[in-house]
């Protein structure tokens, strides 16, 4: 499968998570660019060459949740994928409610992962 074309953003701030989550998806076939903030995400230039963002619930300044209301009103159509490692009130069904692809729970499932990006990412 060569999905090369199809560049992947993955948002967070734990840098293991970041570096496990691009490897996941170099070794499925996807170029994927790693951020350490929605912030840096944003003024990186990255958002014209993205088919798809992974991004943590929980980060410093701009959540993962901001980020996905922030592009939303921005008219914004790249699919977002939601990740957390951290257990919260917010379900599922929640962030699928307010334009979340997907959801997640750390540990992230590898294979779920890549064959939702496959699904959303045409």
């Amino acid at each position: 499968m060569n999905v090369q074309g199809r560049t992947i953003a993955v948002i967070d701030d734990d840098l293991r998570v970041l570096e496990s989550l691009v490897n996941l998806l170099a070794s499925s076939g996807y170029k994927a660019e790693s951020y350490a903030s929605a912030e840096q995400f944003l003024t990186s230039g990255g958002l014209s060459r993205t088919r798809c963002i992974i991004t943590d619930v929980e980060m410093r300044q701009m959540s993962g949740l901001g980020l996905l209301q922030h592009l939303k009103k921005s008219n914004c159509t790249i699919p977002i994928i939601i990740i957390t490692g951290k257990p919260s009130a917010r379900s599922e069904a929640f962030y699928l409610e307010n334009g979340a692809a997907g959801f997640f729970k750390k540990p992230v499932d590898g294979d779920a992962l890549v064959e939702l990006i496959g699904s959303v990412c045409v």
